[in-house]
């Protein structure tokens, strides 16, 4: 479970390659479903992952963290680095879906 509010160790997987082209791992997937629950990118609104959420998105938080994409192993604000983050997975997903809405 993810909640959302408003204010005014481990080492990161490498790319899976499969022949000359690059594919997402499920840690990769689960780390851009954490950056689109970000709903503003203006770093004042942060998220909360309970304990009680899906273990790959808390793993996927731990690795933001440490990756220095959010101020928190939990969630917490996007970072400068988190914000650009967040627009470029905002921008795919919203790439990726156009046209699919009914």
């Amino acid at each position: 479970m993810i909640i959302c509010g408003s204010l005014s160790g481990q080492a990161r997987q490498p790319l899976k390659y499969s022949g000359n082209r690059m594919s997402f791992t499920s840690q990769n997937l689960a780390e851009l479903d954490v950056l689109l629950h970000f709903k503003s990118l203006s770093g004042l609104e942060g998220i909360k992952i309970h304990k009680s959420a899906d273990a790959a998105m808390i793993s996927a938080a731990r690795q933001l963290y440490e990756g220095g994409f959010i101020t928190q192993v939990d969630g917490g604000y996007l970072t400068p680095l988190g914000v650009q983050a967040a627009e470029h997975a905002h921008s795919l997903f919203m790439m990726l879906n156009a046209g699919s809405a009914e």
